[in-house]
């Protein structure tokens, strides 16, 4: 796993596996590629071809987006950062984080950043880089879990697997994509056994 924001640091990492590739033969070793915040769209497309798997932090939308429009990148490339639409268009699988303590640990704004990327001061960042309520939620549950070549026991609700799950007080598939910040966990359940419990 490999953390590169920068678009250089970035280009680094994928000639760093094009490399080892071409050393070692291409096996299924699941490189990851954590934030990729300013990866290009020419980067993107090298990920399939490297068996890179892109964790992206959504969440920066929210946090910083304003000031990378104003102070950094500016348009077009603020509108790119985590840009997880360009992703599925390649037929990739992504994971998303929070990267705490440098943002709260807070999954449901991961989530409504992943589907809205809407920044601070309410202004949509990239538009066409969102996703489906669906797709997030499996960037944050069946994804990762291949991710970390755990797919045989985690990230989804079928028997045998590890059964870790959250019981939430709506259907984020069913309520106004607006609104998914404002889910609450109501109880959490790790290897089917509760451990929290709002009431």
């Amino acid at each position: 796993m490999t953390h590169a924001n920068g678009d250089a640091a970035i280009e680094q990492f994928l000639n760093a596996v094009e490399s080892a590739n071409n050393k070692l033969g291409k096996k299924d070793r699941r490189p990851v590629l954590i934030h990729g915040q300013t990866i290009r769209q020419d980067q993107v497309n090298r990920l399939k071809e490297l068996g890179i798997f892109p964790s992206l932090f959504p969440m920066h939308t929210f946090y910083w987006g304003d000031w990378h429009v104003n102070s950094v990148l500016g348009h077009p490339r603020a509108d790119f950062i985590s840009p997880t639409q360009a992703v599925r268009k390649q037929g990739l699988m992504f994971s998303t984080h929070h990267d705490a303590p440098v943002a709260l640990p807070d999954a449901l704004r991961v989530l409504d950043a992943t589907v809205n990327r809407t920044t601070r001061t309410d202004q949509v960042l990239g538009p066409e880089q969102r996703v489906s309520v669906y797709t997030a939620l499996q960037a944050m549950t069946t994804w990762p879990a291949y991710q970390h070549f755990e797919e045989s026991s985690k990230g989804q609700l079928k028997q045998g697997m590890q059964a870790d799950l959250i019981i939430l007080d709506k259907n984020p598939l069913k309520i106004k994509p607006v609104e998914l910040h404002n889910l609450q966990v109501l109880e959490t359940i790790s290897r089917g056994e509760t451990v929290y419990s709002k009431n």
